[in-house]
């Protein structure tokens, strides 16, 4: 991402969203955030991928994850569509969409977080917004960035449990390895000694044999 990279603090952006204007660290407060865009209101795969993400709300709530969407499509756009979308969820009319949708009509946040698609088109030649995902922590810094382009969907039941991952890890000394979910066993990290690992990991460190001798693949269960 141009001019973002993991570890920067995020812009503290002010925008218009379909709960009012914000301020993002104040609508942040002491939480995690996800800010993910999608090309434009209306269409087929963001319909999916925003009914997706309403449907999951409460699972990121229960992490103390916020979310925030973003296209380039106006707050008055937003909110007629979001009434789609949870026709899509099978909703009940009326029902409250759970988390707000930024208006960037003048692709201004885009264009400073590297969000447009050079090549998807609206009918007047301009880039529409790609399917970027940012994961900002309570630090306000950047701790994930994915970017998709338009035709792909993405998976956001995928997305929490990275944020599962990202959260694990920022408390214990542990990484996860590839396909790993909740509960199951994580890896020590490569500069922590032996010594160390037992004191750090009562439940016990589990070396795997290697040809090579060297002892780096070392599992524990979950902290």
């Amino acid at each position: 991402m141009p001019g973002m990279l993991l570890g920067d603090v995020f812009p503290n952006f002010e925008a218009d969203t379909t709960i009012g204007k914000i301020r993002f660290h104040d609508f942040l407060g002491d939480s995690w955030g996800v800010l993910f865009s999608h090309p434009r209101d209306y269409t087929p795969v963001c319909t999916t991928e925003l009914g997706q993400a309403a449907k999951l709300s409460d699972e990121f709530i229960e992490r103390d994850v916020k979310m925030i969407a973003l296209s380039i499509d106006s707050v008055e756009d937003h909110r007629g569509w979001t009434k789609d979308i949870m026709a899509y969820n099978k909703e009940a009319s009326g029902c409250p969409f759970p988390f707000p949708i930024i208006a960037d009509d003048k692709r201004e946040l885009s264009v400073k977080l590297g969000m447009l698609d050079p090549d998807e088109l609206d009918k007047d030649g301009m880039p529409l917004t790609a399917r970027c995902v940012f994961v900002i922590g309570p630090d306000k810094k950047l701790k994930l960035s994915i970017l998709y382009p338009a035709t792909t969907g993405r998976n956001f039941v995928e997305l929490l449990r990275v944020i599962d991952s990202l959260q694990l890890t920022a408390e214990k000394r542990v990484a996860t390895p590839v396909n790993w979910k909740p509960g199951d066993e994580v890896m020590v990290l490569p500069n922590i000694s032996e010594d160390e690992a037992s004191t750090l990991f009562p439940a016990g460190v589990r070396t795997k044999e290697l040809p090579s001798g060297k002892k780096y693949l070392r599992y524990t269960p979950q902290p």
